[in-house]
């Protein structure tokens, strides 16, 4: 199992909180701010076990990001939930259709993150 998780979200606070948890639990976290600063940290080949991405950022929202990340050969599989504070039905379909995997809505705790990312992982 790769244990490298990229973390994008516009929150730098959300980003810490979602750093730490992982960390903790022996994740290896890459940060991203936006979509567009997400791919520009994915130039060269990071072998990734999961994507985590907020909906709503400025440059390259996290439905755009999904998009580019299954057009890309080396992220198509790779698993990617959405850890937004948008909860409409629409917003998930979107998300889905765009290919992500799985869902939480923020504000989440930790443990409940630990379990996802587990269950997402295997």
């Amino acid at each position: 199992m790769n244990k490298k998780i990229l973390a994008v979200d516009d929150s730098s606070t959300v980003r810490q909180m979602v750093s730490f948890t992982l960390t903790s639990a022996g994740y290896e976290v890459i940060e991203a701010k936006d979509g567009q600063d997400a791919l520009s940290k994915l130039t060269s080949p990071v072998p990734l076990g999961m994507v985590l991405t907020d909906l709503n950022m400025p440059n390259l929202d996290g439905i755009g990001l999904i998009k580019r990340l299954r057009a890309h050969g080396s992220f198509k599989y790779v698993p990617i939930v959405v850890l937004t504070t948008e909860s409409e039905v629409e917003k998930k379909q979107a998300a889905r259709s765009a290919g992500a995997t799985a869902w939480i809505v923020k504000p989440f705790r930790p443990e409940q993150l630990l379990a996802v990312i587990q269950k997402v992982l295997g």
